[in-house]
Formats: C-alpha cells, sequence, structure tokens
C-alpha cells in the first residue's frame, strides 16, 4: 500500500498560497484530485505534488 498524507484544503491553500474558492475551483476542474470521506474532502500530497511538478514543467 501507497503511504500518502491526506491534505485538508485549508493545507494545500497554505502550501499553494491560494485562495478557497480557487483550491475548490481545481478541485472542480479535476485539476487537482481530491477523495470525499463524509463531509470532508482531502488531496492526496502526491496528486499537489504531481500539479506543482506539472506546473512547473509547463514554465520551463
Amino acid at each position: 500500500m501507497h503511504d500518502d498524507e491526506l491534505l485538508t484544503v485549508p493545507d494545500v491553500m497554505a502550501r499553494l498560497k491560494l485562495g478557497r474558492s480557487t483550491v475548490y475551483d481545481l478541485i472542480r476542474s479535476h485539476r487537482l484530485p481530491s477523495i470525499t470521506i463524509g463531509r470532508a474532502r482531502r488531496i492526496p500530497s502526491s496528486a499537489l505534488d504531481r500539479y506543482i511538478r506539472h506546473h512547473l514543467e509547463e514554465a520551463a
């Protein structure tokens, strides 16, 4: 099993220095994969790392 930390939306907001609505827009548009556990939204840290890496490569 892959050991992957699950981040909250505020965790992602802090790491990307973005607002709540922007993070939810990324989730809604499937640019940032997430899972829902009950009413809680969680983003795997590996998904956030892939998102960041993709944008760094795109900018290069």
